[in-house]
């Protein structure tokens, strides 16, 4: 078929539009159960949590073109969820309750950014187990008589449970932790009393009971869960009367006394009806026993006496009361009867009464000495009681009021009357010093009586003192101290002795004893101790005296007390230099020391410091201000620069002024001439015999022990070998040859020195040595070996081989100052010199020209 022009344009037209169209994007409908898609027929548990993925919307676009999702609410509901724009995932961000709001309606839309599509949906909350029962129209409060059968329904509890299925469905238990008397319908919720079970009003007015409702479960955010709630259910009783009456205050006892006048009332019975609900009112009546002396009020229960108690013909009667119960008719209903007991007593109108000799009376007086024997009885004391009262009422106990445990009384309980005895009980309380009076209260108290009528009467004891007490000192040990100086008759101490007893036997005599108390006196009046008149205290001979005091009375009772006398030190004595004081010999680099003792017996009497008052030259010692040691300045380290401090430049002997002061108050002090020889350690490292005699210098004894121990060791030898000679010879029994063996004596070695002691010309002069040279001897055999004699004890020497000095007599060294150490022998031959080694010639020449500047200089010890 041939198509018109404008046909075919149309047509054109037509296909050139459908080229240029783009469809909308659409959702794609996954059926029920799905979890994407779009939402259709889509529920969600109320227990979600907030947060969770619940949903993914998922759709596409024809062309292809990506989409993106969008959900929004009504403004006036809940934005429940959100979604992910991009992948269209649907997030819970609100709470669920089914409860509350069981669906939720939304608009979900799909856009491809040309187009957009939107659905309206609508998402089924399904129901949790997440509501409790909840019980209805409560309280709870019932009132039941207390005639309703066993069994009978009472109530009806309802609860309802806002859940649906099985956690809707509701059941009802009681809760009671005892057997309860009621009993519930689990489905209904019916309350009954149970079988057997009865109510009673006048034991328990009210029960509750506790009922629990309790749903059925289900899940809860994955677990299976029960709630419950529970209510009280208050059950009032209602009385009914089917209770006698009942009698108040049982049993009943009246007393008629000889003194009750005749319509006075005895006593009241009470009685009430037993149904305490809605009571009725009752009437009481005497039945028998009161043979017409008693009478009744029926309304009050108020028991009459009728007749004179004197006209009463019995002690006791035995009534019989009935009480009867009026109903609301007015015609008589319930009775009950009771008995009562009305006694014939007699009057206690009598108080217990103390007498005398002469009748009624309320004082008695005594008088005593103190201390009587333990159980003696106080007869000057003549006390009688009595009460006019028969029978209970004339029953009374006796006792002592006042100081307790001195005195008891006897008897202690009495029936009428009796014959008071007072007893001593502690003999060492009834103390004069103590108590000049003692005052008591004797007291009588009815025992058995309402009443208890009482009297008392005053008991005083006038106490006589009696010589019971030792005198006693104010302390067991007085502590006194006096100074040393303290003139004769100078008082010490006052000690004090109290006697508590009176008069003469309170007067109080002091001594004194012992053997250290002959330089005291004490005054026998006033205890005062002072000392001798010719008393000369010393502290350094005594410091302390001990003794005894003596306080004693009229009868010789007496108490000791120890005094002790302590004797202050005074600074009296001067500090005393010993005997080595005047010379001193001094290695060079160690100390010398001095000692000054002080005779004084305390600190700081007897503290001595010292010092160099005067040196020539003064820059050569030092002194240690507390242990008295000399020792040279720093700056001295050899002799050398001695000889350039000394003004000779020789002469190695110094004059000190030492003084020892000690630090009492005044202050004493003593001064001494010290003179010091100084030597070094090298020339006494030469001559060990002289190093010895230096060393015991300042104590002659040591050198002097020393010697007798060697000559001891000398005799010794000497006895022993004489002895073996002797009995060698015996024994042998001949007549021995006499044979002679000379021998050559070695050659000494050449030049050897020979040290030669002095003598000490004055007493602590320093130390010298005198050396002389003695000529070598010649032996046969030059080549021997070199040996020198062997040190001599010290002997008076000749005088020194030096150039007399013209009018003056020869100078002799007191005690050695130095020493030479011979020289060892040598292993070879030694070769021929001159003279002597160099060393120990200088050392020959130099002591020389000191022996002779010596005998120069100090012609003052002459």
């Amino acid at each position: 078929m041939r198509l018109s022009p404008w046909a075919a344009l149309a047509l054109g037209l037509l296909f050139l539009s459908l080229a240029q169209a783009n469809f909308a994007p659409h959702f794609f409908d996954n059926g029920v159960g799905s979890t994407n898609g779009n939402m259709a027929l889509f529920s969600l548990p109320e227990d979600t949590p907030v947060g969770s993925h619940v949903y993914t919307l998922n759709g596409t676009d024809p062309e292809g073109d990506p989409v993106s999702y969008h959900i929004s609410f009504d403004p006036s509901a809940r934005s429940v969820f959100s979604v992910d724009p991009a992948f269209g995932n649907i997030t819970l961000v609100e709470e669920l309750d089914r409860e509350r709001e069981d669906e939720i309606e939304a608009i979900i839309s799909i856009s491809d950014g040309l187009n957009l599509v939107a659905e309206k949906v609508t998402v089924l909350v399904t129901d949790a187990n997440d509501e409790a029962p909840q019980f209805i129209q409560e309280p709870y409060v019932v009132l039941v008589p207390e005639d309703t059968p066993a069994g009978s329904s009472i109530f009806k509890v309802r609860a309802v449970d806002k859940d649906t299925g099985s956690g809707g469905s509701v059941t009802y238990f009681l809760q009671n932790l005892h057997p309860s008397k009621f009993a519930v319908d689990r489905h209904s919720g019916v309350l009954r009393l149970q079988a057997g079970a009865t109510l009673d009003y006048e034991k328990s007015r009210t029960h509750f009971i506790t009922v629990v409702a309790k749903d059925g479960g289900g899940r809860l955010r994955g677990a299976d869960v029960v709630f419950s709630a529970t209510a009280t259910v208050t059950v009032n009783v209602e009385d009914v009367q089917d209770t006698a009456p009942v009698f108040v205050g049982t049993p009943y006892y009246g007393y008629v006394y000889e003194d009750t006048l005749p319509g006075s009332e005895v006593l009241t019975v009470v009685a009430m009806d037993g149904d305490r609900g809605n009571p009725n009112r009752v009437l009481y009546s005497l039945v028998n026993g009161s043979e017409g002396a008693f009478e009744i009020n029926e309304t009050s229960g108020a028991i009459f006496l009728t007749q004179s108690p004197a006209q009463l013909q019995r002690e006791m009667y035995e009534l019989h009361v009935q009480v009867t119960e009026i109903s609301s008719a007015g015609s008589p209903a319930a009775q009950a009867m009771v008995p009562v007991t009305i006694r014939i007593v007699d009057l206690n109108n009598h108080p217990p009464t103390f007498y005398g000799e002469s009748g009624p009376q309320n004082r008695f007086e005594l008088s005593m000495y103190e201390h009587p024997p333990q159980g003696e009885i106080l007869r000057g004391l003549k006390i009688t009681v009595n009460d006019s009262d028969q029978g209970a009422n004339a029953k009374f106990n006796l006792r002592l009021v006042g100081p307790g445990g001195i005195f008891r009384v006897v008897p202690q309980t009495v029936l009428n009357e009796a014959q008071v005895t007072i007893i001593v009980e502690n003999s060492a309380a009834i103390d004069f010093e103590k108590y000049k009076v003692l005052a008591f209260k004797l007291l009588a108290v009815e025992v058995n009586t309402p009443e208890k009528f009482s009297s008392t009467a005053d008991v005083v004891i006038q106490l006589q003192d009696t010589n019971d007490n030792d005198p006693k000192f104010t302390s067991h040990y007085y502590i006194a101290r006096i100074p040393e100086n303290a003139p004769g008759s100078t008082n010490v101490v006052a000690v004090t002795a109290v006697d508590p007893d009176t008069g003469p036997w309170g007067e109080v005599k002091y001594s004194i004893y012992g053997t250290e108390a002959d330089l005291f006196l004490i005054h026998s009046s006033t205890g005062l101790i002072y000392t001798q008149p010719w008393a000369s205290l010393d502290a350094e001979a005594t410091s302390r005296y001990n003794f005894y005091v003596k306080a004693e009375d009229m009868e010789g009772r007496y108490s000791l007390a120890e005094v002790c006398v302590t004797v202050l030190d005074v600074n009296d004595h001067y500090p005393q230099f010993g005997k080595s004081i005047q010379e001193k010999t001094m290695v060079l680099g160690t100390p010398v020391r001095i000692e000054a003792i002080d005779q004084d017996a305390e600190e700081p009497n007897n503290l001595v410091d010292y010092s160099i008052t005067h040196a020539e030259p003064a820059n050569v010692f030092d002194i240690d201000a507390h242990t008295g040691e000399i020792r040279l300045k720093n700056s001295i380290s050899s002799l050398d620069v001695l000889h350039n401090i000394t003004p000779s430049g020789e002469d190695c002997t110094w004059s000190l002024e030492v003084q020892a002061k000690d630090r009492g108050s005044p202050s004493f002090s003593t001064t001494a001439l010290l003179k010091i020889d100084i030597t070094d350690t090298e020339t006494l490292s030469r001559d060990p015999m002289a190093a010895f005699l230096i060393q015991t210098k300042d104590n002659p004894m040591k050198a002097v022990g020393v010697l007798a121990g060697i000559m001891a060791i000398v005799v010794a030898i000497t006895i022993l070998i004489s002895t073996a000679t002797f009995w060698r010879n015996k024994k042998s029994n001949k007549v021995l040859p006499v044979r002679r063996v000379i021998r050559k004596r070695p050659s000494p070695a050449p030049h050897a020195v020979r040290v030669e002691w002095l003598k000490s010309r004055k007493a602590k002069a320093a130390t010298k040595f005198m050396l002389k040279e003695d000529p070598p001897n010649e032996s046969d055999d030059s080549h021997g070996p070199v040996s020198s004699l062997p040190p001599r004890a010290p002997a008076l020497p000749p005088p020194p081989s030096v150039a007399p000095d013209t009018g003056a007599a020869h100078w002799t060294v007191p005690t050695v100052s130095g020493s030479l150490v011979p020289q060892q022998p040598q292993q070879s031959p030694p070769e021929p010199k001159a003279s002597g080694s160099p060393i120990r010639s200088t050392l020959v020449s130099e002591l020389k020209q000191k022996f002779e500047k010596k005998s120069r200089d100090n012609k003052a010890y002459f």
